[in-house]
C-alpha cells in the first residue's frame, strides 16, 4: 500500500497558489473567524465564570427577597434570573456539543 505524501511537500501550480491566496485573503477579512481560529484559551473561562456569578447573585437575591419581602429585591431577582438561566443553558449546550454556539443568538 502506497503511503500518502507529506502535505508539506506538495507543489502547487501558479494558478492554484493564486486561488489559495485569494481564499486566504477573503478568510482573513472575517473577524469572527479569525478570533475563533486564534483559539484564545481564556475566552472559554468567561461563560462558566458568568454562570457561577449570576447563580450566586440569584441565590443571594432570592434569599434576601424571602427574608425581607422587599419588592425591590424581588424585582432585582426577577431581572437577574432570566440571564442566569440563559447563560446556564449556553453552558450546557457547550458541554454537550463542545462548541461555543448552538445558534447565532446563543
Amino acid at each position: 500500500m502506497a503511503e500518502h505524501p507529506d502535505p508539506d511537500d506538495v507543489v502547487l501550480s501558479s494558478h492554484e497558489r493564486l486561488a489559495l491566496r485569494s481564499i486566504e485573503a477573503e478568510l482573513s477579512c472575517d473577524r469572527r473567524l479569525a478570533r475563533r481560529m486564534r483559539g484564545e484559551p481564556g475566552s472559554r473561562l468567561w461563560l462558566p465564570l458568568s454562570v457561577a456569578l449570576l447563580a450566586c447573585a440569584s441565590l443571594f437575591l432570592v434569599a434576601m427577597g424571602i427574608h425581607t419581602s422587599d419588592p425591590v429585591v424581588i424585582w432585582c431577582f426577577a431581572a437577574v434570573w432570566p440571564f442566569t438561566l440563559l447563560q446556564a443553558f449556553r453552558l450546557l449546550c457547550r458541554a454537550r456539543t463542545g462548541t461555543d454556539r448552538l445558534t447565532s443568538w446563543l
